[in-house]
């Protein structure tokens, strides 16, 4: 709301254009009605967003990016697999992890996973599927099943957004027990909500590295596995290319 009512103050006040920048997209999960009587929350936002005045958006890692349609103006969406990238060859190099296997939750992961698995430029990665079920109406999941050999391998989970962690969590369960000799994970968006740090503390997780695109709740920043790296230069390039009316398709490369 205080969003709104900003980009409604600065249309007011006669700005020449204003632009929306949402690190992370509220309500990105409601891009579909997926059964009755349910409200498309992702299109309700895009909808109050533009009646409000905003002529742009710009954000990172859209949970679908299909939700792009929902705008009648121009969304850009940045991707944090260029920082993953950095932090994972980073690590190869100082032979922490050797060989990584990339491994997507779910088949709506499968292509995020592919696409950090060919920034991985010289390194001798792999890519694994994770089996994901939600057995309830609420957003709970389980995974039952990983297909790709990880056995002996480092493991990178690769996903868009973490709550409660739970599949998460779950997923790296069945990376240890399938003989991963280690497990780590890259999230963009690190909502951590309910007792999801103490989960992800307990679980057979090495290190959970996310963005800051949303604040670290408390106690998350002082655990052992949980790191934050920073995607402001991104959007910093990002809003300069904007408002200097330049090309803003190399930071989609």
């Amino acid at each position: 709301m205080e969003l709104l009512f900003l980009i409604d103050a600065a249309r007011l006040a006669s700005a020449r254009s204003v632009t929306a920048v949402m690190p992370y997209f509220v309500y990105g999960k409601g891009d579909k009605k997926d059964e009755p009587r349910v409200s498309i929350r992702g299109r309700v936002v895009a909808d109050a967003l533009q009646i409000a005045g905003a002529q742009r958006v710009l954000t990172m890692d859209l949970l679908s990016a299909q939700m792009q349609g929902f705008f009648h103006v121009p969304v850009d969406n940045l991707y944090a697999l260029p920082v993953f990238a950095a932090e994972v060859e980073r690590l190869v190099t100082e032979g922490t992890i050797e060989r990584p296997v990339i491994v997507a939750p779910d088949a709506g992961a499968a292509k995020r996973a592919r696409d950090l698995m060919v920034r991985l430029a010289g390194v001798d990665a792999g890519i694994a599927l994770g089996e994901k079920v939600r057995p309830t109406h609420d957003e709970t999941s389980e995974v039952t099943a990983v297909l790709g050999e990880v056995r002996g391998r480092d493991t990178v989970v690769v996903d868009d957004v973490v709550f409660t962690g739970g599949t998460l969590c779950n997923l790296a369960e069945w990376l240890a027990r399938a003989g991963a000799r280690s497990v780590r994970a890259v999230v963009t968006h690190a909502l951590l909500t309910g007792d999801a740090v103490a989960r992800i503390e307990a679980s057979p997780f090495t290190q959970v590295l996310v963005t800051d695109t949303v604040p670290l709740p408390p106690g998350a920043a002082a655990s052992r596995c949980i790191r934050q790296v920073s995607v402001a230069p991104l959007f910093g390039e990002a809003i300069r290319s904007i408002f200097e009316e330049t090309s803003i398709s190399r930071l989609f490369e």
